[in-house]
């Protein structure tokens, strides 16, 4: 299939934000700050010295002898509704907007951004995770303003497969994001902002059950299983192409994962994800790679002082 080119309505108001309940991480500890303002922390982290850089991708990650929590179970685990998320990184971002620390790198996206273990990015710098579970591009366009008193000196963005999953066409999805690359240039100017590719899903892997319901060989699928079945990874290859395209023309930098979570098919790698879509700890240490990679070729490119 191809994703479809037709204009929808005004980007901005064909999808209201809907309320929705999303997962915290066990290892996301929560407390509770000045005047009661519940102020998490544990997504604002500071790292030592950066490790070594390493060169990995699916056939590679076997050999990743690093240590990451343990995928939490499902009584660890609160349930917070998407406005109470807002609020949360509002407060998170005002935190760092006050503070003000060096180093400071943000992670803005949807629930790939959410679940990346503060043990596994890279340690020289201060995370400021701006993710949400089941986030759109029009989401995310709405939220980037919470952020906007922050002085970070990088800024990642990975969004779109929610919209490929709720059938948002091609042509809204890239003028959210073009826009998204245009607030985040008006409102830090300094900053460095990174558009990252969409990644893979599992394909045929996929539970093919039409309802969402209990598919033939007894998995229970969620919703999202059965809608992403209807969008091809040559679509999303495509897709990350014009993304690629339009970083360049709005002057920012594209940051190439796509084919480090592939297969020999050209899904997403079965040994790196938990379900098809979302990573496992193996999938995420081949995306601290990829940063850790380009954090290195950016410090190579950068002209040396005499």
């Amino acid at each position: 299939m191809k994703l479809p080119l037709q204009s929808d309505s005004i980007h901005l108001k064909s999808e209201p934000v809907s309320r929705r309940f999303v997962s915290l991480p066990g290892w996301a500890i929560l407390s509770f700050g000045i005047s009661g303002l519940l102020l998490a922390s544990a997504l604002l982290v500071r790292r030592g010295s950066l490790t070594a850089f390493s060169q990995v991708n699916a056939s590679t990650v076997q050999a990743i002898p690093t240590k990451v929590p343990p995928v939490p179970e499902p009584g660890q685990r609160r349930q917070l509704t998407y406005e109470q998320w807002v609020a949360l990184l509002g407060q998170e971002a005002k935190v760092a907007a006050e503070s003000q620390p060096k180093q400071l790198t943000v992670l803005a996206g949807d629930s790939l951004s959410l679940w990346f273990p503060p043990d596994l990015l890279p340690q020289e710098h201060v995370w400021l995770n701006q993710g949400i579970s089941g986030e759109t591009t029009f989401g995310l366009l709405r939220r980037l303003k919470l952020f906007d008193q922050t002085q970070p000196e990088t800024v990642f963005v990975m969004i779109g497969i929610n919209d490929l999953i709720r059938g948002i066409s091609a042509d809204t999805l890239l003028a959210n994001y073009r826009e998204i690359m245009l607030h985040l240039k008006a409102a830090h100017p300094q900053a460095q902002i990174v558009v990252q590719s969409i990644l893979p899903h599992a394909g045929s892997r996929l539970p093919q059950s039409p309802t969402g319901g209990i598919a033939t060989h007894g998995h229970q699928t969620a919703p999202w299983e059965s809608r992403l079945t209807a969008v091809s990874n040559s679509d999303i290859r495509q897709l990350n192409q014009t993304l690629a395209a339009m970083a360049k023309e709005e002057g920012v930098d594209y940051l190439e994962l796509y084919p480090y979570f592939t297969d020999s098919n050209g899904d997403l790698a079965a040994a790196l994800s938990t379900d098809g879509l979302h990573l496992n700890a193996k999938g995420y240490q081949v995306w601290r790679s990829r940063l850790q990679v380009f954090a290195q070729e950016q410090t190579a490119a950068k002209p040396r002082s005499r």
